[in-house]
């Protein structure tokens, strides 16, 4: 990531670069892509959605297909799919992979946090 960044590329992906990261570690790196990339185009992948919290358009994808796209406070009034899923997150109901698979969203008996 800090390669990345040094290189200041015109587009930079992001998939799930900060899902190994304890809470305090991505909002540090949050903080460096937020201000050292702004006249930039940075597409972030995440399940994590205070990962894309502060993106100027969040798109909403739901077994392959774009379901909402908003900001985070547009996507919050609108409900749906990902008003239910920062609901969850914030539960401590955080979907992994193991439970989403095949489901548009998580069980909350098969995944809570550890």
């Amino acid at each position: 990531m800090a390669r990345a960044l040094v290189r200041n590329p015109p587009v930079l992906i992001l998939d799930e670069a900060t899902s190994a990261l304890d809470a305090e570690s991505e909002y540090l790196i949050q903080q460096a892509i937020h201000g050292s990339l702004q006249k930039h185009t940075v597409l972030i992948i995440a399940h994590r959605l205070s990962t894309v919290e502060r993106a100027h358009l969040i798109v909403v994808l739901d077994k392959g297909r774009v379901v909402q796209q908003g900001t985070h406070q547009q996507l919050l009034a609108q409900g749906g799919l990902y008003a239910r899923l920062v609901q969850r997150q914030m539960l401590g109901l955080e979907p992994s992979s193991d439970c989403t698979a095949g489901h548009n969203e998580p069980s909350a008996s098969s995944c809570h946090k550890a």
